[in-house]
C-alpha cells in the first residue's frame, strides 16, 4: 500500500503539471498549424524540429535519465554525500562538453543531416527551408540535454513537480514567438518559431538550476572519463540510446518515409500532429507513472528487493492500461472531432484534417503499447540490464523499416499516409510483448493472470463506452455542422459522457484499479513510502 501510494502521489503531481504542459503544448501546436497548415513550409519546420528533438530524447530524456538514475540511486544509498556530489559534478561537465560537440557538428552539417534523415532532395521546395531551420534549432539539444540530467537528479530526491513543469517554458516561448508582434521581426513565421524553440530550451535548464543548488549541487568544474560513476553511466548510456528511445526512433522512421515523393504534401505535419494528440492523452498519466516508478524500482533493485520491484511494475502496468485502453478507443471513434475541433483553423483546412485523422486512426491502436514500453524498459534499466532492451529494440527497428517499405511500395493505395503509423504500432507491440516475456523468464512471476484479467475488464468497459460514443456521434450529426462552436459543444458533451460511462462500467465490473486509486486517495493517513536519505518533496 505504501509503495502504491507513493507511485500514485508522485504520478499525480507529475500528471497535474504535465496536463498543464500538454494543454500549452496543444496551444503551441495549434499556433504552428494555424500559421503553417500542412504546407511544404510546415513539413520543413516539423522535420527540422524533429531531428534535434529526436537527439534530445535519446541523449537527454531517454538515455541520460535511464542510465543515470540507477547509478545515482546506488550512490545515494551507499556513498557519503561528498562522493555523491563529486560524481554529479563530473558527469555534468562531461555531458556539457559532449553536448557542445554534438551541437556544433549538427549545426555545421545540417545539410548532411537532411540527406541522412529524409527522402527530400536539394531543389525541392522544403529542402533549403528545412536545412536553415534545423541550423537555428539544433543548439536546443545542448540546453535540453543538461536539463534532462538536472531532472534526473531531482527525481532521485523525489522532486517531480518542478522538473515536470519545465516543458511549460518551452511551450510558452514558442507561443510567444508565434504572436505577430514578435514574428514580424523575422523573415518568416517558421524562423520565428525556430528561435522560440531555442530560447525555450535555455529557459528550461535555467529554471532547474536553483533547485539543484538547494539540494547541494555547486557545479564545481571537473572533467573525468575515469570516474567510476561516470564510467558506469557511460556504459549504460550507449545502449540506452536504442532501448528506452526506440519508440521515438520508430516515430522518426515514419517521418522519414512520410517525406517520400509518393506521399501527399503535408504528410510529415499530419503524422506529427497525430502523434502530438496521442502524447496529449498518454502524457496525462502514463508518462507520469513511468517517471515516478524508475527511481523507486532503482532503489528497490539496489536494495535487493526484487519481489517489491516486480510488484511495482505489475501495478504500474495495470494502472496505465486502465487509462490508455479507453483513451485508445476514444481516439479511434472520435478521431475526426478531435482533429477538427482542436486544429482546423487558419491554414489547417479540411484536407489537413483528413490527412491527420487517417494517421491518428492507426496510431491510436498503439497507445497502450507505447505507454507500456515506457514502464517495462526502465524495469530492465533498474537492474542495470541494458542489453536486453537494446537487442529487442534493434529487432523492433528492423521490423518497422521493413513494414514501412512494404506499405509504401505495395499497400499505399490502401493505407495512404497512414502506412508509417501502422508500421510504428506493429513494432511497438512486438517490442513490448518480447520484453515482457524476457522479463518474466529472467525474474519470475509477474502476476500475468491478474494483469490479463485487468486488461479484459478495462477492454470490455472501453468497448461498450466506444460503441455508445459512436452512436452518440452519429445521432448528433457532428459532420454536418460547419461552425466551430456547435462542433466544440458536441465534442465536449461526448468527451464528458464517454468518461462518465467508462468509470461507471469500470465500477460495475469491479475493476481493481478504480478501487485502488480511490482507496489510496481517500486514505491520507497511510504513510508514504520513504527512501532512506531522500527528500519527499514532490
Amino acid at each position: 500500500m505504501n509503495q502504491k501510494k507513493q507511485i500514485l502521489k508522485s504520478a499525480s503531481v507529475i500528471s497535474l503539471v504535465t496536463i498543464l504542459s500538454r494543454i500549452l503544448g496543444y496551444v503551441r501546436d495549434q499556433r504552428i498549424t494555424l500559421l503553417l497548415g500542412t504546407t511544404p513550409t510546415a513539413d520543413a519546420f516539423v522535420l527540422a524540429y524533429r531531428i534535434p528533438s529526436l537527439i534530445r530524447r535519446l541523449v537527454g530524456e531517454g538515455a541520460v535519465t535511464a542510465s543515470f538514475i540507477p547509478v545515482f540511486a546506488n550512490y545515494l544509498n551507499n556513498k557519503p554525500r561528498e562522493e555523491v556530489w563529486e560524481f554529479a559534478h563530473r558527469l555534468f561537465w562531461t555531458l556539457a562538453v559532449l553536448l557542445a560537440a554534438i551541437t556544433m557538428l549538427g549545426s555545421v552539417f545540417s545539410s548532411q543531416f537532411m540527406h541522412l534523415f529524409t527522402f527530400f532532395a536539394p531543389g525541392q521546395p522544403a529542402w533549403e527551408q528545412a536545412v536553415y531551420l534545423n541550423r537555428i534549432m539544433f543548439p536546443y539539444i545542448y540546453f535540453i540535454g543538461l536539463s534532462a540530467l538536472a531532472m534526473a537528479i531531482l527525481n532521485c530526491f523525489h522532486v517531480f513537480g518542478t522538473p515536470a513543469a519545465t516543458p511549460v517554458l518551452l511551450n510558452l516561448s514558442i507561443i510567444a514567438s508565434s504572436v505577430a508582434a514578435v514574428s514580424r521581426h523575422f523573415s518568416s513565421a517558421a524562423v520565428s518559431l525556430g528561435v522560440g524553440v531555442l530560447i525555450g530550451g535555455a529557459l528550461q535548464f535555467l529554471f532547474l538550476v536553483p533547485q539543484l543548488v538547494r539540494r547541494g549541487m555547486r557545479f564545481k568544474f571537473g572533467l573525468s572519463l575515469r570516474h567510476e560513476g561516470v564510467r558506469s553511466v557511460g556504459g549504460l548510456l550507449a545502449p540506452g540510446f536504442f532501448g528506452i528511445g526506440m519508440a521515438q526512433i520508430n516515430f522518426f522512421v515514419g517521418t522519414i518515409f512520410a517525406t517520400s515523393s509518393r506521399m501527399p504534401s503535408g504528410s510529415v505535419t499530419a503524422l506529427y500532429v497525430a502523434e502530438r494528440v496521442m502524447e496529449l492523452v498518454m502524457g496525462g498519466y502514463a508518462i507520469a507513472v513511468a517517471t515516478a516508478i524508475l527511481p523507486m524500482m532503482s532503489h528497490q533493485a539496489a536494495a535487493g528487493a526484487m519481489e517489491e520491484m516486480k510488484s511495482t511494475l505489475a501495478f504500474s502496468l495495470r494502472i496505465v492500461s486502465f487509462i490508455t485502453i479507453p483513451a485508445a478507443v476514444g481516439l479511434v471513434v472520435m478521431r475526426e472531432p478531435v482533429i477538427s475541433v482542436l486544429f482546423q483553423h487558419g491554414e489547417f483546412i479540411a484536407e489537413s484534417t483528413e490527412l491527420t485523422t487517417r494517421a491518428l486512426f492507426y496510431y491510436a491502436f498503439g497507445l497502450p503499447a507505447f505507454a507500456a514500453i515506457k514502464l517495462i524498459v526502465p524495469a530492465f534499466y533498474s537492474t542495470h540490464d541494458m542489453r536486453t532492451p537494446v537487442r529487442v529494440a534493434a529487432w523492433s527497428l528492423g521490423l518497422n523499416i521493413v513494414l514501412n517499405a512494404l506499405f509504401l511500395r505495395w499497400f499505399f493505395p490502401l493505407l495512404g499516409n497512414g502506412g508509417p503509423a501502422v508500421a510504428t504500432v506493429v513494432a511497438a507491440y512486438f517490442n513490448f510483448f518480447t520484453l515482457f516475456v524476457v522479463f518474466r523468464l529472467h525474474f519470475g512471476r509477474l502476476g500475468t493472470l491478474d494483469i490479463l484479467a485487468s486488461l479484459a475488464r478495462s477492454g470490455a468497459s472501453a468497448g461498450i463506452m466506444g460503441t455508445l460514443c459512436w452512436m452518440g456521434l452519429h445521432v448528433s450529426h457532428f459532420e454536418t455542422h460547419a461552425r466551430f462552436l456547435p462542433r466544440l459543444a458536441i465534442f465536449g458533451v461526448l468527451l464528458v459522457g464517454a468518461t462518465a460511462i467508462y468509470l461507471l462500467l469500470a465500477w460495475a465490473m469491479r475493476c481493481d484499479e478504480l478501487s485502488e486509486i480511490y482507496g489510496i486517495a481517500m486514505n491520507p493517513q497511510a504513510p508514504a513510502a520513504g527512501l532512506a536519505g531522500l527528500s519527499q518533496e514532490s
